[in-house]
């Protein structure tokens, strides 16, 4: 909250910082980050409601010993006296006595009163206007199941081809028996995983077998239905979960063995181009070009065109909520400006569509304003086009729209 950072990250720097935790405190751990951050809003609220001063005015590790504090009493199965404790120990080492006394008596006041209901906790966390632009996009009951989507999704593993994905969710379910293993239903590349430990070291993965990346980001790369033979471009490739994919001739989609796909790969942010290459090499295959493009204002060094082109676009990331609640936190950009920044991106790409061509462009948000507003400006055939939501799919909330070029 301090430094605006990723949860995700800070998480794992911290707790790789403190390799002694046992796994089930590495586990509480993370469930207290995501815990509190999906309900920061609310938890503040009563805090404030007991204090005689806002809490705002603490030095921040006091403010985030009570917010902790406060989701384990209100949520968790920890006894209360024992948040307290701990929670006032930390103030007292972050802000002196005095403070640790007024977080004493907040906390108190806050564990006799009882216990609020979570569903309603997490509605009055949801910003109002980001609430009414998911009631535009998917109905009023669309946008409370999807806020009320909490549950910490389980790590998406890949599979280099389809045809592989039996034998090796055998391999790890023989290394890892009590792990959580299933097949993912909206990608045929997918392993939906729980208690596997880090991928980086699970067996196959310094072979290439797997890789980490979420069931819907797979699906997004599939619906470029990339052949044998064909070149491509990932529009806005980050650090390439997408490209591997599509050099892999789409997974399932390109025999074993047979010709790959030929794949250009762009990003604004020429490091992570970097980080791409190296990630594709672990899997035995590499882009044949990559550029350092901004589309906002032209197609750069991409010249000529392709048979397919896909622009996974920036966005308001609301359809990653349930793994990155701190976005909820986040002052957010107009949405007219995102609308018009996607535009752009989408139609300074969709350029390099060859005749017969085909183009598929997603986001990582559910919002009508990043989806249906965006591809309705767009001169090519439109084919299909579909959301991908937590409480139906079970992946993150996407939007992708697929179109062909005459």
């Amino acid at each position: 909250m301090r430094d605006q950072s990723f949860a995700a990250a800070a998480l794992e720097a911290e707790l790789s910082r403190a390799a002694q935790l046992e796994p089930r405190d590495r586990a509480l751990a993370t469930e207290l980050v995501y815990g509190t951050l999906r309900v920061l809003p609310f938890l503040e609220a009563e805090l404030d409601a007991r204090a005689k001063r806002s809490i705002a005015s603490l030095p921040w590790d006091a403010r985030a010993a009570l917010w902790v504090a406060a989701e384990q009493i209100f949520f968790m199965r920890v006894p209360a006296f024992a948040a307290v404790d701990e929670a006032v120990t930390a103030v007292k080492r972050a802000a002196g006595p005095a403070v640790a006394g007024f977080a004493n008596a907040v906390l108190r006041k806050l564990a006799a009163a009882p216990r609020p209901d979570r569903a309603k906790a997490v509605l009055a966390s949801c910003p109002r206007d980001l609430f009414d632009a998911l009631v535009r996009a998917l109905g009023e009951d669309g946008a409370r199941s999807f806020v009320s989507e909490t549950e910490p999704p389980p790590i998406g593993l890949r599979v280099r081809d389809a045809g592989a994905r039996d034998a090796v969710m055998k391999k790890l379910a023989d290394a890892y028996p009590n792990a959580s293993l299933r097949a993912g239903s909206v990608s045929p590349l997918a392993i939906l995983a729980r208690g596997i430990g880090k991928p980086q070291s699970l067996p196959g993965w310094a072979e290439g077998e797997i890789s980490v990346q979420e069931e819907g980001s797979q699906a997004i790369a599939l619906a470029l239905e990339a052949r044998a033979g064909e070149t491509v471009l990932d529009a806005c490739a980050g650090r390439g979960n997408k490209t591997g994919v599509l050099a892999l001739a789409g997974g399932a989609i390109a025999p074993s063995g047979a010709e790959r796909v030929i794949v250009d790969a762009c990003d604004r942010d020429p490091r992570k181009l970097d980080r791409l290459r190296e990630d594709l090499a672990r899997l035995g295959v590499a882009p044949r070009a990559t550029y350092a493009v901004d589309w906002s204002v032209g197609s750069g060094d991409v010249t000529g065109s392709y048979d397919g082109v896909l622009v996974d676009a920036p966005c308001s990331g609301t359809g990653t909520l349930r793994r990155r609640p701190e976005l909820l936190l986040r002052p957010r950009a107009p949405l007219a400006e995102r609308t018009a920044l996607q535009r752009k991106i989408a139609l300074a790409a969709a350029a390099h569509v060859a005749p017969g061509g085909r183009f598929v462009y997603a986001v990582c948000s559910v919002l009508r304003e990043e989806a249906e507003d965006v591809v309705a400006a767009l001169p090519l055939e439109p084919t299909s086009s579909r959301r991908l939501l937590p409480y139906i799919h079970g992946t993150d909330g996407y939007f992708l729209a697929t179109f062909r070029k005459r």
